[in-house]
């Protein structure tokens, strides 16, 4: 019903168009064709219009019938005006109105050129004289001089003489006229002298186009008078704003009784699917996942409008299921194992409830399409905090909530290896998967690595390597290292726990050596020689938590298995006050002498192989 709206709009639009009365098409009072008056311009100059007519581009009715109202081009585009009997023409500057134009003589000697105007054959206003009574005397002089009362003319004088002007109620005693003799004299100025040398206004009062320019219409010559007509498209625009008026008023109603048919039609669609809804919270309430359509998970997420983010094995977007539920759906690859295995991993997940472990709320198993949806978390992931950066301008972190953050995470592992009816190896534990929420309570995501085993069996066999590279342990790698176990998890939060202490990757792969490269080994040189980790550290306390989370990170990532401490031993470390003590070199390799008498010392666990 949405989409019919604009076609009914542009429907009524063409009609409204194509019936207009053909008399408003052509108002009356306008010249018919293209309007040979309209404004006119010299390049550099302002716009020519009536009662101004330029006579080399417009027909003479264009004007007002007076010498004094034709306008000329110079060659070097500037607009000209030749007043009757001077010697050279002015040029206009501006045009300000309707009733006056500013002229200015280049050799800076208006005066000179208004003396000899003929009164009877000007067109412009000089009543303005008698204001001033301004009526100079131009006198030459053979040696400078120099008075406030006299006003040298530069465009008179010469290299021999000067000529100065000076006004007819100035007292001649007071002037230095021992060089000079009088010359002649000018009648009227409509200003001193001396403020009008270069640039004047002229006024007019006939023709009037005051009436025609209040109502926003043309001034135009009618025999002896003038007549106002309306600009090309004047009353096109007036018509056009009265159809727009029209359409508008038709088109708000037309939404009006659409929007009434919408929301009639949503409350049907609203009552089905908030069927859905209900069940999905009964099922929530009871820990069990909902299973998903195709079309469902196509309408939660609204055609798939907003992409959160992309990972190794789909992608993710974001949903809703109503105004104040909204969940994060991960889109599979149509590789992700097939249905049977799929469909039993979701039913453990399902199962699945823990503070710091992201909640499955439902899937979607519709034939080649798969999907799984969790709990939204609006802070996205830990990545995002703990790696500064010029591309990552989000705030770093305190310590103390750092160190709530790794603790929520040990717990979820623990959780994960502990808590659950069967033990869930993640395989995957790193910053891109610790999902934060509103209040920086930390989940455990993405469990597309992750293996099921039983909480008797303590280790699992694998054909081939599963993790990110960075934070996959050892073992994972070469069995030469020991066995597979929940250990392996174990290590990938160490990795994580270090990464949080340098606000930094591991393994630097721009580094110029290798010291540099491996930021872990440059950790545990530093402390070893009782250095404190200059990382970060804003306050007296914040000493305390890195070098705890530091200490902790090194504990759990020593290449053997059965020296790294179990889950349930982190979280202790992690909630104790004092700090642990230091590790032995976790990077002990199998061929030196240490190997064998560290290997399993403090942490010796016998690890069942549990076949793949």
């Amino acid at each position: 019903m949405r989409s019919s709206v604009p076609s009914l709009f542009l429907l009524f639009l063409c009609f409204a168009h194509g019936t207009a009365h053909p008399a408003l098409q052509h108002p009356p009072n306008q010249d018919p064709g293209p309007d040979l008056c309209g404004p006119r311009r010299c390049p550099r100059r302002p716009p020519v219009q009536f009662p101004f007519v330029l006579p080399d581009e417009q027909p003479a009715y264009c004007g007002y019938p007076a010498q004094d109202f034709k306008l000329s081009c110079s060659k070097g585009g500037n607009t000209l005006l030749r007043l009757p009997e001077t010697p050279r023409p002015l040029i206009v500057t501006s045009i300000p109105d309707n009733r006056s134009i500013v002229v200015q003589d280049p050799k800076q000697c208006i005066p000179l050129l208004l003396r000899n105007l003929n009164l009877s054959s000007f067109s412009y206003d000089m009543s303005q004289i008698s204001r001033y009574s301004s009526y100079p005397t131009t006198i030459p002089c053979s040696k400078r001089s120099s008075s406030s009362s006299m006003t040298r003319l530069h465009c008179l004088s010469q290299p021999s003489f000067d000529v100065y002007a000076v006004e007819s109620n100035s007292y001649v005693g007071d002037l230095p006229l021992v060089s000079c003799e009088r010359n002649g004299s000018i009648d009227f100025l409509p200003r001193p002298i001396g403020e009008m040398m270069g640039e004047v206004t002229l006024v007019w009062n006939k023709p009037d186009c005051g009436p025609c320019a209040n109502n926003r219409t043309w001034c135009r010559r009618d025999g002896d008078g003038i007549r106002c007509i309306n600009p090309p498209g004047g009353h096109k625009e007036k018509l056009h704003r009265e159809i727009a008026g029209i359409i508008v008023g038709s088109f708000l109603f037309l939404v009006g009784l659409t929007g009434l048919g919408y929301v009639l039609n949503e409350k049907r669609r609203d009552k089905a699917f908030q069927l859905k809804i209900e069940s999905f919270l009964h099922d929530y309430e009871a820990l069990k996942p909902t299973r998903y359509s195709y079309n469902d998970i196509k309408r939660i997420t609204n055609d798939f409008e907003v992409k959160l983010g992309q990972g190794a094995y789909g992608t993710v977007y974001k949903g809703k299921l109503s105004n104040e539920i909204f969940v994060a759906v991960k889109m599979l690859d149509n590789s992700f194992g097939n249905g049977e295995e799929f469909i039993n991993e979701v039913s453990t997940m399902g199962r699945i409830h823990h503070v710091n472990v992201v909640r499955m709320v439902g899937f979607c198993a519709d034939g080649f399409r798969r999907a799984l949806v969790y709990e939204f978390l609006p802070n996205e992931s830990l990545e995002k905090f703990i790696f500064q950066g010029d591309d990552n301008p989000d705030p770093f972190l305190s310590w103390d909530r750092l160190h709530d953050i790794a603790l929520g995470v040990a717990k979820g592992i623990e959780y994960l290896h502990q808590g659950c009816d069967q033990k869930i190896l993640h395989f995957d534990i790193k910053p891109h998967n610790i999902l934060l929420d509103d209040h920086f309570i930390p989940k455990i995501a993405d469990f597309g690595l992750a293996k099921l085993c039983s909480k008797e069996q303590s280790a699992v066999s694998m054909t081939a390597a599963r993790g990110t590279m960075g934070y996959i342990a050892p073992e994972v790698f070469s069995r030469n290292f020991g066995s597979v176990s929940s250990k392996s998890d174990v290590y990938s939060f160490g990795m994580l726990l270090l990464e949080m202490v340098g606000g930094r990757k591991n393994v630097d792969v721009n580094a110029k050596n290798m010291s540099q490269m491996y930021f872990p080994q440059w950790v545990y040189n530093h402390l070893n020689k009782g250095e404190e980790l200059e990382i970060r550290i804003r306050e007296d306390g914040d000493h305390k938590i890195a070098k705890k989370l530091a200490i902790i990170g090194l504990w759990c990532i020593h290449w053997y298995p059965a020296d790294r401490p179990p889950v349930k031993a982190v979280v202790q470390m992690l909630e104790g006050e004092e700090c642990p003590i230091m590790p032995k070199n976790p990077f002990v390799s199998s061929g030196s002498g240490d190997a064998a008498t560290m290997k399993g010392s403090l942490w010796n666990t016998n690890l069942e192989v549990i076949e793949e």
